[in-house]
Parts: structure tokens; sequence; C-alpha cells
């Protein structure tokens, strides 16, 4: 869930505010919520003037939103923004735990308000994707008739997880990870706010970093920690919250990593070349290091990209496929649960058969160019389209491969600066042993050897 600090499923919270999660005890993350678009951190992209949000607000107009984003970016904080600020009654219904007939009763409850009192409603819900077609199908008459102004939170794709009918009467919008800068600026409002640690602790340089480190663009759980380490610093009658206070309060240690200094630098050359060295403990304890040190996971999943074609190449082509997909899941669902998906890639890519072949049969090709061995292209294999290029001698000669015995023509292909080039040296390793056999047997027909 995107917060889970609501009050049960379905009930409303009038006045358009989230009751009894304003008082003293409440977790700081609660005290902390944005109370308007102006407080709200990060995602400039839909703060703009005239932008569909602000329009919902400040013309309190009524629209379906799906908000996709990961956790702790802000999605239920907007749902409690147009709530509060547009004097709607605000209900949520979880996606965990209510069916379709929760879903029918909080529209029929704020259909009936609406008809009594002329009083609008926002109805929230976390976790859209985790219904199901008919728990989605029960949300479109409120969505339709407008008896309630839906906005439904999810950490997946809406285009693959929301029914199309409910997609397409939505306004999608997408809030972005917040950045190392936004959550240092979310911790430094709230140990100065009077709303949440009203300056009884101050927060020392090294728990800062460590703090926004652990956070990985969550405002949530950056809080969540704050809270614990401030309250462990207090019992300690300390004034300062110190890295020591911070890890022990966290339960995890600072990992000694900069991502924009020479650590950032030697663990992902090091992961790399465990990777390229086929050993594999080498190479997941570095990637457990990355992670832990909050590294963007879209970095490790390029490098892992790159990896699959310079060190495995054809020896076993399904790593960049694996690759791919890592970075795509990474993109899907965020972390901490990517974490899976980029060890598996990890893991398989690891342990292939490795080729250094693509690289360098690429390297070569650009090197002759780099050179100046570029040449004429061959007559035959000009453009032919165009009026008159026939009488240029373009296209003629040409041996079309599919009219030839095993789809393969003998003719001139490169120009004559680089005729005998063989830019691509497969090994007889993995899968591209048998691209090696074809190849030697494909450019002997080709060349008439």
């Amino acid at each position: 869930m995107d917060d889970g600090l609501f009050d049960a499923p379905g009930a409303p919270v009038g006045g358009g505010t989230l009751a009894g999660n304003d008082h003293a005890s409440a977790p700081l993350a609660v005290r902390m919520r944005p109370r308007t678009l102006d407080e709200l951190v990060g995602q400039q992209h839909l703060l703009e003037p005239g932008s569909p949000l602000r329009r919902l607000i400040e013309g309190d107009q009524s629209m379906a939103l799906l908000l996709w984003g990961p956790p702790g970016t802000g999605k239920t904080t907007v749902a409690a923004i147009v709530s509060g600020q547009t004097d709607r009654v605000f209900v949520e219904v979880s996606a965990v735990a209510a069916g379709v007939k929760e879903v029918r009763a909080a529209i029929d409850a704020a259909r009936a308000r609406l008809a009594s009192t002329g009083q609008e409603t926002v109805l929230f819900v976390d976790e859209v994707h985790r219904f199901t077609k008919a728990q989605q199908d029960a949300l479109l008459p409120g969505v339709e008739n407008r008896w309630v102004t839906l906005i439904a939170a999810t950490t997946e794709n809406p285009h693959f997880s929301v029914i199309s009918p409910l997609l397409s009467r939505s306004l999608l919008l997408t809030l972005e990870p917040l950045t190392d800068d936004d959550i240092r600026g979310v911790l430094a409002s709230a140990v100065a706010d009077e709303r949440g640690l009203a300056a009884a602790v101050t927060l020392g340089d090294e728990a800062l970093d460590h703090l926004v480190r652990l956070a990985g663009g969550d405002a949530r759980r950056s809080l969540t920690y704050l809270e614990a380490a401030a309250g462990a610093a207090v019992a300690q009658g300390l004034d300062v919250i110190d890295l020591t206070t911070a890890e022990r309060a966290v339960d995890r240690a600072a990992v000694r990593y900069d991502r924009d200094g020479d650590q950032h630098y030697d663990v992902i050359s090091a992961f790399i070349k465990s990777v390229r060295g086929s050993d594999v403990d080498a190479a997941l304890h570095y990637l457990a290091r990355m992670i832990e040190a909050g590294e963007d996971p879209r970095f490790i999943a390029r490098r892992l990209i790159v990896s699959a074609s310079e060190d495995v190449g054809l020896a076993h082509p399904a790593a960049l496929t694996t690759a791919v997909a890592a970075a795509q899941a990474v993109q899907l669902i965020g972390m901490p649960e990517a974490r899976i998906n980029l060890a598996q890639a990890t893991i398989e890519i690891t342990l292939a058969p490795k080729s250094n072949a693509v690289i360098r049969a690429v390297d070569a090709a650009i090197a002759d160019v780099r050179a100046g061995r570029i040449g004429t292209v061959p007559a035959h294999l000009r453009d032919a389209h165009y009026p008159g290029s026939k009488k240029l001698g373009h296209g003629v000669g040409y041996r079309y491969p599919h009219d030839e015995s095993f789809g393969v023509s003998e003719q001139q292909y490169l120009p004559d600066v680089v005729l005998g080039a063989e830019y691509y040296q497969p090994t007889g390793l993995g899968a591209e042993a048998g691209f090696r056999e074809r190849w030697e047997r494909i450019r002997r027909m080709i060349r008439g050897r």
C-alpha cells in the first residue's frame, strides 16, 4: 500500500481532512503530510500553472485521476490535498481489503450524500492494480456519472493493470521518484517544523546522508527512519542525531559508498568485473552493496545490459533479453522488489559462457571507418528506386538472396578498400560455436571461396 495510514476502508472522513491523523502521537510521516500543493515535494511537472492537477483543485473540477509512481512519492498525499482543498468528503477503499460490495457501498453513499447535501466525495482507491476486473468495473458508474471524484493509486503500469474502460475515463498522472535533494528537504522540514520534531534534536550531516541513502527516494520511509533515530537520540539524552545513533535506530549499518565519488566507480567496476569473471558470489556481493547504498537501480540495470553484449554476446544470446527484462522490471515495480529481478539477471549473465567477439567486431569496423577506409558503395547495392538510377548503374547486377540456394548469394557487399575485412571473429564458446560454424560457411559462399 502507498501509505496504510488511513481509517478503516470505506470510512468517510468529513471536512476534507484525514481526521484523527494530526495528533501528537501520529506517525511523523502522517503529521508531516503536505496540506497544499505548494507543500508537495518534487513532482514539479504536475504542479505547473494550468496543469490538470491545478485545475482539479483550484478550479474545483471533477475528474478521475490515476496516479502511477513508486511508493512514497506522494500518491496518497495528492488524494488528501484534493479532498482538503476542495472541501470534498474523503473516503478510502483499499484494494487489499475491499471487494465489489464495499466499492458499490462507497459509491452509493457518495451518491446519496451528493443528492442530499450537495457535497462531493473523493473516493481514493489504493493499489488499484490489485482489484479484479469485476471490482474495477464496479467503479465505472461512479466515474461516468461523477458521483465521486475517483483517485486511484498504483505502483504498477496501469496500461497492464487497469481495465481499458477505467483507464480511458481517467487522467493518468505519473509521479517520479524523489531525488536525494528532495529527501533532504523533507528531512530538514521534519526536524524544524512544529508538526514534526520542532527542533528538539538536530540531524548530523553523516546521519542525514545515511537516511537519504536508505530512503531510496521514498519520503515516507525517510520520515519513518528519522522518527526512529530521533527517538533513539532522545532516549540517550542526545540533542544531535549522529551516524551511530541513526545506524542503530534503523538497524542497518551505513554503507561506505558515495554515489558521486570513488566508491561509486570502484564498486560498479568490481561488480562488472566479477560478472565478466563468472564469480556469482562476488557479483552478488557488489550488487548488494549498491542496493544497500541506495544506488539507482536503473544504473545497475543499464550496466547489466551493456555487459550482456560486451562480455557474453552471442555465446548466450538470451543474456541480453534477460538484462533488458530486468531493466523493464525495475521501471515497472521499483525497489525493493526489483532487487530480485536484478539478482536473477546478475546470476544468469555471470554464469553464461563469455565472448567479447561482438564488441571486438564493432570496434574493429569503427576503427577502419575512423582511419578513412570507407570506400564507395558497390554499384549493385546502391538505391535503385528513384527515376534515372538504373542509367547510373545503380542496382544493376544485384542478386536477390531469396532467389538463391540456401538464401545466400555470391556477390560483393563490402567496398573495395575493405574487401578482405573479417571483423566478426566468433569464439567456440556456448551458442557462439554454432554462429561461428554458420558464419564461416556463409562467408565462403558470399565471397566465392
